[in-house]
Order: structure tokens, then sequence, then C-alpha cells
């Protein structure tokens, strides 16, 4: 099972406290037990897409695991075989958010019920596209 933040967790990447925002957190276990927390998708891949910036001394082959918060479920789901959903009506406590989800029908459904632009996989996810999505432009 994936740790839950502590009260004092804070986002490496914006330096929010994490715990204050439960349906949001992405976690990150590395193979030590050390746990990295989140406020939301976006800054978890911010992180992990640029690890020499954010995790000095670790690389991605000392992660055992990496989760993030599914939308409907509020539930840690493996960020891996999440569907995300961009450009919607929901925001993060980062504003403009990658929206998880544990099924693809599930983000077709927050598609339609929230005006997403666009569904992808853990896979298409790219630091241009994070970069695009802080700038509103989707």
């Amino acid at each position: 099972a994936t740790p839950a933040p502590g009260p004092r967790d804070v986002c490496p990447v914006c330096g929010m406290f994490v715990a204050k925002y439960p349906a949001w957190v992405g976690t990150i276990v590395f193979r030590d037990g050390k746990a990295v927390h989140f406020d939301g998708a976006k800054d978890l891949y911010k992180y992990l897409l640029d690890m020499p910036r954010w995790a000095q001394g670790r690389a991605a082959g000392d992660i055992e695991g990496v989760a993030v918060t599914s939308y409907y479920e509020t539930e840690r789901i493996a960020a891996g075989e999440a569907t995300f959903v961009i450009g919607s009506d929901v925001y993060g406590p980062m504003g403009h958010e990658l929206v998880p989800h544990a099924t693809r029908a599930d983000a077709d459904e927050f598609m339609i019920d929230h005006k997403g632009r666009q569904v992808l996989p853990a896979s298409g996810i790219t630091l241009a596209l994070l970069t695009a999505l802080d700038e509103g432009k989707f």
C-alpha cells in the first residue's frame, strides 16, 4: 500500500502542504522506503520527468512505485496504469491539472461532464505538455 502524506509533508516541486489535498495526492516510493508526496499529478510528473533537477542523487531505477489519486473514487492507483484528462473545468491545488482516472471509461465520462480537451495515458505526459498546462494552453 502507498503511504499517505503526513501533516508536515510538502510537495518538493511547489512547497505546498500535501495532506490538505487528499483528493489530489500523488506519491513516489523509493526502494529504500522513502516516500515523496505531491499535491497533484502535474507536480509529480514534473519531478519524475526531471529527476536531476528535483531528486538529486536519485534515479528512476531507485523508484519502487508511483501512485496518483483517481478522481471519482479518490483511491490511490498506479500512475502508469491511470488515464489522464487535461483541459477540463476541474482545477487542482496548482490550477490546471492532469486529472487521473482508474479506467478509460471514467476518463471518457469525465471528458463529457467537465469539458475535457484530451485523454492521454501516462506515457503521453511530457515536460512540454506540463508547461503548456501551467500556461493555461489547454
